[in-house]
């Protein structure tokens, strides 16, 4: 069979969407305005855990331009809950920040004016921030229809773990930690909400519309179709804008002032409505002199703060990945959701991943020390081979990991370099079980004039969903890419699209567009057959034309042959569900990276000199957009792993700003960054991708602190690795020659 030629897919084409953000064309929420908008305000609580005694909102209902003010006494007739918070605090507060009271006011300076005229009366509660706290004997109730703070609970077994540690030669118990962190998504959450006659119609900067929509159907009891989701461009997601964040508060807002609301986050508000869990790991793996890993038991607490969000899902994956890419007979593996009075914790790139993965890579490194096995080669020994199943219930492992570990040590060059004396080299692998829900319906639609407008409900968020869908039809129907044209999510128009995230626009809406591509271009043949009185197979598509010998028939002629006019157009639809791999998980997103370190024992300061990652992409569609997500993830695993933490202190958040809460800058990149994709073609995905942009975040913590151990004989459990962490570890090792 003859190799496919591609004019697009694997080209490093121009953004489809690059000329109107760079020249500030691209709208995002916040520079969207309403007819007869209002601005809005949100009050928010100064306690961590307090009752809420009352609330005298009459002096900022009278100040003049003020529209209307939200607070619990408004939501009675609606169903106020969704995702385990309410709308707006009701009776109590279960953190500092939680929303207390709205305002909507003709301008922002009189919104900000009428909250501070809105007086509230709290019963201080003792408050429990962090895991110790809510899981201290004694710690106050943060939600009291429960008996404990366990929000949610995942367990996960196979064959005796027992009988694993009995037959093991070696058993190793460590304890890690892992900060909150923040997403940092350089457009805060916004929110637009209309509230009329005929629905509900909300302009958001939400990653999930279909499921935002859902949500506020239910709340608000209407069905559906009565609610409008709207998209624009987002600037950055990462997982703080997926599921429903504070939507539901300023449709209720508008539903009192009868007019448009629009609320626009701060930073600092936008840290307390979402943030990434906070993390204790216990892990205990046994092994036998060889290497064979035999048994691991992992217990890991998720700081999920004062509401569930989607740290009941996180759990669930904490629970998985902390067991590495490896083939091990007996495991047990419990995860819990623990309720903190703290802004809540929801879903953050690679989903209870970065966390656990820093608990077993450091571990695997301590293995291979102790047996005095070459890292590499203990990973290679233990992984899972294609097929191979990691833990019940889940598919099998779909990747080579052995390969793409080879191709790591080869770019690395690890054989050599990491045997330099007082190398401070390390590496570490993780695989997580990404792809999301395999539900993504696609519309294209080719015009009189032989344009294409694609209705897809992937939301372009930086990651370049539009190219990437561009460049598949661009090349199923032989279109130049000007001539197709994708905007964002409309649920009144765009088809349903499960969500964006978990690594799956590629694979499942490149999927569902791959088919509705296909379903038009089949029409066209078929117009194309009955004019050239040929056979479908007998015709090609060339540049927005049908071709078969010397006849040649435009797009533009063959909608004309099929209408008999200029009117007219011919639609193609795709879907993708269950069917795409049967059982779950969709794909096995793989990470796998090494890190080359310099560290200044004067002062503790780490400098990344060399970090290299493999990308097991299946097929780059765009191959540049692959390295810069795969960058992108390294850099927010240098954040994570560096500088990164969000701190509490009396149960205020102390650092909220940009100031005092510390991102990569340019100066943080590593002296020489590498990026290698790993092409098998062996994906779900259009001509065998697989999803990528969450992989290469993972082994980032692991592989510096795996650098540190072997380069300077310290390991570091906890996050992250402030130059004073360092420093003392440095003196304690001194002690100890």
């Amino acid at each position: 069979m003859p190799r496919r030629q591609f004019k697009f897919v694997g080209q490093n084409v121009l953004r489809v969407d690059g000329v109107e953000k760079v020249t500030g064309k691209a709208k995002f929420t916040g520079d969207l305005v309403i007819p007869g908008m209002l601005y809005g305000k949100i009050l928010r609580s100064p306690y961590p855990h307090a009752r809420i005694v009352g609330i005298d909102s009459s002096a900022a209902e009278a100040l003049p331009g003020v529209a209307a003010v939200l607070t619990a006494a408004d939501i009675g007739g609606i169903n106020p809950y969704y995702n385990g918070r309410p709308v707006v605090a009701i009776n109590k507060v279960r953190y500092a920040g939680e929303p207390v009271a709205a305002v909507a006011a003709e301008d922002q300076e009189t919104a900000e004016e009428g909250l501070s005229l809105i007086t509230v009366n709290y019963e201080e509660l003792p408050a429990a921030v962090g895991l110790d706290a809510a899981l201290g004997e004694g710690a106050p109730l943060i939600h009291e229809n429960l008996s404990d703070n366990i929000c949610s609970h995942e367990h996960v077994e196979k064959g005796d773990i027992e009988q694993g540690f009995a037959e093991s030669d070696e058993i190793f118990e460590d304890i890690s930690t892992f900060p909150m962190v923040y997403h940092y998504a350089m457009e805060p959450h916004s929110v637009i909400a209309d509230f009329n006659d005929e629905g509900i119609t909300v302009w958001s900067s939400a990653q999930h519309p279909f499921q935002v929509r859902g949500d506020l159907a239910r709340i608000f009891g209407l069905h559906p179709t009565k609610v409008r989701m709207v998209i624009p461009f987002l600037g950055g997601g990462f997982g703080s804008k997926s599921y429903t964040k504070f939507e539901p508060l300023v449709v209720a807002l508008a539903r009192k002032a009868r007019r448009p609301v629009r609320i626009c986050n701060s930073v600092t508000e936008s840290m307390l409505t979402v943030r990434r869990h906070g993390a204790r790991v216990r892990l205990k793996t046994g092994v036998k002199r060889d290497g064979t890993l035999m048994a691991r038991e992992a217990e890991i607490y998720l700081d999920t703060g004062g509401y569930a969000d989607n740290g009941p899902a996180v759990t669930i994956r904490a629970a998985t990945r902390v067991l590495g890419p490896y083939r091990i007979p007996h495991i047990r593996s419990d995860a819990y959701g623990v309720y903190t009075n703290s802004g809540s914790a929801g879903s953050f790139r690679a989903i209870g991943a970065p966390q656990t993965i820093f608990a077993s890579e450091s571990q695997m490194d301590t293995i291979a020390s102790r047996l005095g096995i070459d890292p590499a080669e203990l990973r290679l020994k233990n992984f899972l081979k294609k097929g191979e199943e990691l833990r019940p219930k889940l598919r099998g492992m779909d990747a080579d990991l052995a390969s793409n570990l080879k191709r790591l040590v080869s770019a690395s060059q690890w054989k050599r370099r990491s045997k330099k004396k007082g190398a401070a080299m390390g590496l570490a692998c993780g695989a997580t079980n990404a792809g999301g829900t395999p539900i993504s319906v696609a519309m294209v639609r080719l015009q009189p004039d032989g344009s294409l407008i694609v209705f897809a409900g992937s939301t372009e968020m930086g990651q370049g969903v539009r190219t990437v869908l561009s460049q598949i039809i661009a090349d199923e129907l032989s279109l130049p890419l000007e001539a197709i044209h994708i905007g964002g999510a409309d649920t009144k128009v765009t088809p349903y699209d499960a969500s964006t995230g978990s690594s799956r626009s590629t694979t499942l809406m490149g999927t569902a567009v791959l088919r509705a591509a296909r379903d038009l271009k089949n029409q066209l043949l078929k117009i194309g057959a009955e004019a050239f009185h040929a056979k479908p197979s007998q015709i090609r598509l060339v540049d927005g034309t049908l071709i078969c010998g010397e006849m040649r028939l435009t797009f533009r002629e063959a909608l004309q042959r099929r209408f008999g006019g200029s009117g007219g157009e011919l639609i193609g639809n795709g879907d993708v569900g269950p069917e795409i791999t049967g059982t779950l998980p969709v794909i096995w997103e793989i990470g796998m990276g090494t890190a080359e370190l310099d560290v200044d024992e004067e002062t503790g300061v780490v400098t990344i000199k060399r970090y290299v990652s493999v990308a097991d992409v299946g097929k780059a569609i765009h191959p540049e957009g692959c390295v810069g997500q795969e960058e992108g993830a390294a850099m927010m695993g240098i954040g994570h792993t560096m500088f990164e933490q969000m701190v509490y202190e009396g149960g205020q958040l102390v650092n909220s700003n940009l100031v005092d809460y510390r991102v990569p800058g340019f100066k943080d990149v590593p002296r020489e960054f590498h990026t290698v994709l790993v092409e098998n073609k062996d994906g779900p995905g259009p001509y065998g991708a697989r999803g990528m942009g969450e992989g290469g975040l993972v082994s980032v913590a692991p592989a510096i602190t795996n650098a540190l151990a072997r380069g300077y004989g310290i390991r570091v459990k906890d996050l992250p690795l402030t130059p004073e962490r360092v420093w003392r570890a440095l003196k304690e090792r001194a002690k100890r020659k």
